[in-house]
């Protein structure tokens, strides 16, 4: 059920990024022709793979593992594989409360329109109203871990490359256009600055090991080799991965 609710705020999500800007075009009483309407949603289904990276909690979960992972010197382990997959299942644990919110939201509007072929005008109404009650959901999980810098940032940028006033004066520091940028651009920022501190500790083992091999004399031995499993020693010892999962998902609370 969880998949399921996660899945749905963020093929919403991915909706309300596309129609946000054809809103209005959509829900005209004109007639929608299936080719324009298919391709609409095709367009939103390509976009979905980005918006799970850059509108969610992936980017920041993928990065600090990426980096925890060079700091121990492991190089290949755990693989990408499993730190994407990781940084998958997280995300779907983090972003589930916005999807019961998104699904409270629009699931209502959706379910009306059960009965209704799938590219009809009524369809395409429904879809664009239930676009329009999720996205504030996720809109709110936006502002809430974006910087303030940074909205004011992508804000004044996107005034600056708008030329129409009319437009300009309609601009919000929370329109997906801007705030999208600017939480992606924040949670690398978090990311990387939790990177530093799991840095720390490992940096300081390299030094000691490194210092004493010279001391020793010993310069043909490598320092990671030595450094490797003292690094796992203490990772295991502090519980690291209980640490980290645990600050990284309270962040989100």
């Amino acid at each position: 059920m969880k998949l399921r609710i996660a899945v749905l705020s963020f093929l919403t999500a991915a909706l309300g990024f596309v129609g946000t800007a054809h809103a209005q075009q959509l829900s005209t009483p004109v007639g929608v022709s299936r080719p324009l309407v298919l391709l609409s949603v095709l367009a939103a289904m390509a976009l979905l793979p980005f918006v799970v990276m850059l509108a969610t909690s992936f980017v920041k979960l993928v990065v600090v593992m990426s980096l925890l992972r060079n700091a121990l010197g492991t190089q290949q382990v755990p693989p990408n594989t499993v730190i994407t997959g990781l940084a998958i299942i997280l995300t779907i644990y983090v972003m589930s409360p916005i999807g019961h919110q998104i699904y409270d939201a629009a699931g209502k509007i959706i379910n009306q329109g059960t009965n209704q072929p799938l590219l009809s005008q009524t369809s395409v109404d429904l879809l664009v109203k239930a676009v329009d009650a999720g996205k504030e959901p996720m809109r709110a999980f936006l502002v809430k871990h974006t910087a303030p810098s940074e909205r004011e940032l992508f804000f004044n940028l996107a005034k600056k490359l708008e030329t129409n006033p009319e437009i300009q004066a309609k601009m919000s520091d929370t329109d997906f256009l801007n705030i999208v940028p600017a939480f992606a651009i924040s949670e690398l920022s978090a990311a990387f600055k939790i990177g530093f501190v799991i840095f720390l500790p490992f940096l300081v083992i390299d030094i000691v090991i490194a210092n004493i091999l010279l001391s020793l004399g010993m310069f043909q031995i490598s320092p990671v080799t030595i450094s490797l499993p003292f690094k796992l020693l203490l990772f295991v010892l502090v519980n690291g991965w209980h640490v980290i999962v645990k600050g990284l998902i309270l962040g989100y609370a």
